[in-house]
């Protein structure tokens, strides 16, 4: 993230109509002296902590970001120790339902109070009941549910079920984002998270995305052993959408190949797009689904890589070739089933389509002034949403205006000129309108510093 060389030029925080000051921030490893207020006991400061426990990197940003915690969450609001409350618009993806949806809560309350962990001896039920809900709106033929704690882990487990059908050649796309862990970063195409850990998988390829052309001429060196995997849409690269029939074509190349095809929707899917999947805008049917970060419900981190019987054969005749020993656990399974139960209850898919059109059609208009002087362009699709800046350090400025405005948005890890949007599906109106004046506010208080 680029944040504004002037660190101690810090925008005011609105709550209602209250406006307080944030505090300025620094840039070196000085640590703020003062007491977190969800710590009474006056023990060590979070910041502090965070400096002698988990990384310097890690508190310099959370003090440039104001030095407050969240504590504490529910729908689109977050809740930070020191009373202020920011509507979040970011969250990565997780918070289709919001936070601490009370349906998702309750199943989960049930579940830790009657069997949290499960013995992985004996048969358990709820990842039995939510492999069956999950599969349920999927595209036709892919039953099959592996369910892991992150999405990198998924992304783990259909690499090496692509290896386990020998296909060991990757075909990844640039911008494309599966993930950090070792085998996941061999396909996440941005050399500033691959270059400190090469060398990572052998045999990967990074063809361009929305183009069927590169990967037709990759899949031809490769035939009959490879897998590719792609996202409908890039969220981390920027909400990039391809042309429609990219997808089929894709797919159409793979068969043609005879290449595995692993779909990424780990951010995408789950209704963040207004379909429950990227793929069912065009029918397609891969051989592997990723999913993740809505599946949580908001609650339990839970992630899942799903396919058909044939692409699945190998891991469903012996049980023990891929496992972990908190993959699909009790508590995480009843977490997505939950999930998947409210989404259907609440016609979320149908809802994000709804509030997605409405959000992207508001912020086209709130950016309008600003195209050429500051906007480059504004994408979306559902309720991934993107702004493209013409400079990188705009995306540092805006971010830190909604933030001290009470708005949390995110940043794009592999398109730095992108700030994107990830609302909740249970955005309401005086929420949209309050989202919609905050961002014309700090879209011109960083117009007028850009300027300056």
């Amino acid at each position: 993230m680029t944040t504004s060389p002037d660190t101690t030029a810090v925008p005011a925080q609105q709550t209602g109509t209250a406006t307080t000051a944030l505090p300025a921030h620094d840039t070196d490893d000085q640590v703020i002296d003062r007491t977190d207020a969800a710590d009474p006991a006056g023990q060590d400061d979070v910041l502090d902590l965070y400096l002698r426990h988990i990384g310097s990197g890690r508190a310099v940003m959370g003090r440039v970001l104001g030095g407050m915690s969240e504590v504490r969450s529910e729908g689109p609001w977050i809740h930070t120790d020191d009373g202020r409350s920011l509507l979040d618009f970011g969250g990565y993806g997780v918070f289709i339902l919001g936070h601490r949806h009370p349906a998702v809560v309750a199943a989960v309350h049930r579940q830790i109070d009657a069997h949290p962990l499960a013995s992985r001896v004996f048969l358990e039920p709820v990842a039995a009941r939510a492999a069956q809900a999950l599969a349920a709106h999927t595209p036709p033929g892919l039953d099959y549910v592996h369910f892991v704690n992150s999405g990198a882990e998924a992304t783990e487990a259909a690499l090496k079920l692509a290896r386990a059908h020998g296909r060991n050649a990757i075909v990844t796309t640039r911008k494309g984002f599966h993930g950090k862990t070792l085998g996941a970063l061999s396909v996440t195409a941005n050399a500033t998270y691959q270059t400190p850990f090469q060398p990572l998988l052998p045999d990967t390829t990074q063809v361009a995305y929305g183009d069927a052309g590169d990967l037709k001429q990759a899949l031809a060196a490769r035939r009959d052993r490879a897998c590719v995997i792609v996202e409908p849409v890039q969220g981390e690269g920027g909400v990039h959408i391809p042309e429609p029939g990219y997808l089929t074509e894709v797919a159409a190349l793979c068969r043609e190949f005879g290449a595995l095809l692993v779909v990424d929707e780990i951010q995408t899917g789950m209704g963040r797009l207004g379909t429950w999947w990227g793929v069912d805008a065009e029918g397609v049917r891969p051989d592997m689904l990723l999913a993740g970060k809505g599946l949580s419900g908001g609650v339990v981190p839970v992630a899942a890589m799903i396919a058909t019987a044939e692409a699945y054969a190998p891991f469903s005749r012996d049980p023990y070739l891929h496992t972990s020993t908190f993959g699909a656990s009790p508590i995480a399974c009843a977490a997505a089933l939950a999930a998947v139960e409210t989404m259907e209850r609440e016609d979320t898919v149908a809802r994000a389509a709804a509030l997605g059109a409405r959000i992207l059609a508001g912020v086209r208009e709130t950016c309008a002034p600003y195209r050429e002087l500051l906007v480059q362009d504004v994408r979306g699709r559902g309720l991934l949403i993107g702004i493209e800046f013409i400079e990188e350090r705009a995306v540092g400025e805006l971010l830190l205006e909604l933030i001290a405005r009470g708005v949390l948005v995110n940043h794009s890890l592999n398109s730095t000129r992108v700030l994107r949007l990830t609302p909740p599906a249970v955005v309401a109106d005086d929420a949209l309108d309050l989202f919609f004046t905050t961002l014309a506010e700090a879209l011109h208080t960083t117009a007028a510093r850009m300027a300056g």
